[in-house]
């Protein structure tokens, strides 16, 4: 049977002769023997545990947790157990992460929309992010029937051109008309727009929302509290009275 020294065990293993004396002085990597001069030495099997332990420490587990899962009659239970919560915490921090990442992406492109920076201008972007999950909620509800009629609109002008058939298409023009005017109506009640010089959020009269120069995060409007008119960013304003 094979013995390996700290030395080789640290190579084999990846990590620093340094760190295997670490885990032997923990308890969790003991040696199997001692040479006549008094070095440690390592069996197979102390390799492959000190490969676990690595793994394990690469996953976040601490020393004392490890130190417990490998007392245990059944290690391989409880370390599966152990590995689907690290799992979770893992997503957890992923999604924690990427909702930072999209809030950072979100100020970046709020700065855009602001012709003077200042510290309420934090503040207007932090409101904007507040309301974003909203929007996207309300963005779904108006997009999902306009992928119905889109579908409606090409079948029947196809039917009309192929077939002769044109009642369909005026079909799909009564129904598109109230369609596009409930979406038009949700979209005005449920938005409101902050404006970037007094940084008061406002509803705009319908009138002026329709026909403003628009991108999809920002309107050209006039404001009502300071009559600054320039872009304005669009926030949820489903609560706004």
């Amino acid at each position: 049977m094979s013995q390996y020294t700290t030395g080789e065990v640290a190579k084999l293993c990846g990590i620093t002769v340094r760190t295997v004396q670490y885990y032997d002085g923990r308890g969790i990597l003991t040696p199997s023997a001692l040479s006549e001069g008094g070095r440690r030495l390592y069996s197979e099997e102390d390799v492959r545990k000190c490969r676990v332990i690595c793994f394990l420490r690469e996953i976040g587990l601490s020393i004392d947790t490890i130190g417990q899962l490998l007392s245990e009659d059944d290690p391989g239970s409880v370390i599966s157990i152990l590995l689907d919560q690290q799992e979770q915490v893992l997503r957890d921090e992923i999604n924690e992460r990427r909702e930072k990442l999209e809030q950072l992406a979100g100020l970046r492109d709020g700065l855009r929309f602001i012709e003077h920076f200042s510290v309420e201008s934090i503040g207007d972007i932090a409101a904007i992010l507040e309301g974003k999950k909203k929007l996207r909620a309300m963005y779904r509800k108006i997009f999902l029937p306009g992928i119905a009629l889109n579908l409606l609109q090409w079948a029947s002008i196809l039917l009309w051109i192929f077939k002769g058939v044109w009642q369909p298409f005026a079909v799909w023009v009564i129904l598109a008309i109230p369609t596009i005017l409930w979406a038009l109506r949700y979209y005005d009640r449920n938005t409101a727009y902050i404006c970037p010089q007094c940084h008061e959020t406002f509803r705009p009269t319908f009138k002026e929302m329709f026909f403003a120069k628009h991108t999809r995060k920002a309107r050209r409007l006039t404001c009502v509290k300071c009559g600054h008119h320039g872009f304005c960013v669009v926030t949820w304003g489903g609560d706004l009275k």
